[in-house]
C-alpha cells in the first residue's frame, strides 16, 4: 500500500493546489491514505473547520498540526468532534482534541500520531515518552503506525526517529517549510525525512510574500505577513508499506 503524506498547506494558494491536484495524484500513484500538514491552512497560521472540510472533501484522510493549531478559537469545539483532526500527542493533559487515533479504510488499520519537538520551541510534554507509549498502545490494533514530528531541530527530529524506529512505520518531521533530500529507510523498517517541505510559493519565504518578510529582517518592525500566490508547489513523500507486517519498503520525495 502507499501512504501520501503533504507538507505544510500554507493558506489558500496551499489550499488550492491540494484542491486542484490531489485527486488526480491519487488516482495516479495508487495511493491508499493520505495525511496532510495542516496547521497552515487558513491565512498561512492556524487551521479553521472549513478549511478542514475542504481538505478532507478532496481525498485527505488525516490532518496533523502543530504549535499553530490554536490559533482560531473556533477549532477548539470542531477539534473535539471531529476524528481524522489530530493535534500534538505532547499537549498536556486536558488540552483539546486527540494527538492519535487509529483510521480503519478498506478494512486496513491505520495508526497516526502527532507529535511537536521542544528545542527551540515552547515546552510540552516529553515527546519521546509519549511517542514511544502512544505507539505501543496502537500497536496492540496495528502494526501500521505513521508519525508527524513538528518540530525546528533537525537533531530532535532524527533522534526521535531512532528512538521509534523499532515500533512504527514512518517517522516524517514537518515544520519549517524546507523539504530536506535526506529520506531514507531506517533499519530496514521505518520510512523518515528530516522535513517533509510545504505547499507553497517557491519564490516566497517558507509561504510568505518576500517584501514584508526581508522588512522585517531589515528593520526588526513587525509585518502584516501575506502568503505568496505565485509559482505554488506541493512537497511529499510517498511510503510504500506493507500493511500485514507494518514495514516501509520505499519513501520517496514526491512533489507536483
Amino acid at each position: 500500500m502507499k501512504l501520501l503524506f503533504i507538507g505544510d498547506v500554507f493558506g489558500g494558494p496551499g489550499r488550492e493546489k491540494i484542491k486542484t491536484h490531489l485527486p488526480g495524484v491519487i488516482e495516479k500513484e495508487g495511493i491508499f491514505f493520505t495525511i496532510a500538514q495542516g496547521e497552515n491552512l487558513a491565512g498561512g497560521i492556524g487551521i479553521t473547520e472549513n478549511t478542514a472540510k475542504e481538505m478532507f472533501k478532496v481525498g485527505v484522510d488525516c490532518i496533523t498540526t502543530g504549535n499553530h493549531v490554536w490559533k482560531h478559537k473556533e477549532i477548539l469545539e470542531y477539534i473535539e468532534r471531529e476524528t481524522r483532526l489530530l493535534r500534538p500527542a505532547n499537549f498536556p493533559k486536558g488540552a483539546h482534541g486527540r494527538g492519535y487515533f487509529v483510521y480503519e479504510k478498506s478494512g486496513a488499520k491505520i495508526g497516526v500520531i502527532n507529535l511537536q519537538g521542544r528545542v527551540f520551541m515552547k515546552p510540552l510534554d516529553d515527546p519521546f515518552k509519549v511517542g514511544r507509549k502512544v505507539a505501543e498502545e496502537i500497536r496492540i490494533e496495528t502494526s501500521v503506525i505513521f508519525v508527524d514530528m513538528h518540530a525546528e531541530a533537525t537533531s530532535e527530529k532524527r533522534a526521535l526517529a531512532l528512538y521509534l524506529a523499532e515500533c512504527v512505520t514512518g517517522i516524517v518531521g514537518t515544520h519549517t517549510h524546507v523539504q530536506t533530500a535526506d529520506e531514507q529507510i531506517i533499519n530496514g523498517k521505518t520510512a523518515y525525512i528530516t522535513d517533509v517541505g510545504m505547499v507553497g510559493s517557491v519564490n516566497s519565504i517558507i509561504g510568505n510574500r518576500k517584501d514584508e518578510i526581508i522588512e522585517h529582517f531589515l528593520l526588526s518592525v513587525p509585518r502584516r505577513f501575506v502568503a505568496a500566490k505565485d509559482n505554488i508547489k506541493a512537497n511529499c513523500v510517498i511510503i510504500d508499506f506493507n500493511e500485514k507486517t507494518g514495514a516501509a519498503n520505499v519513501i520517496t520525495r514526491y512533489n507536483f
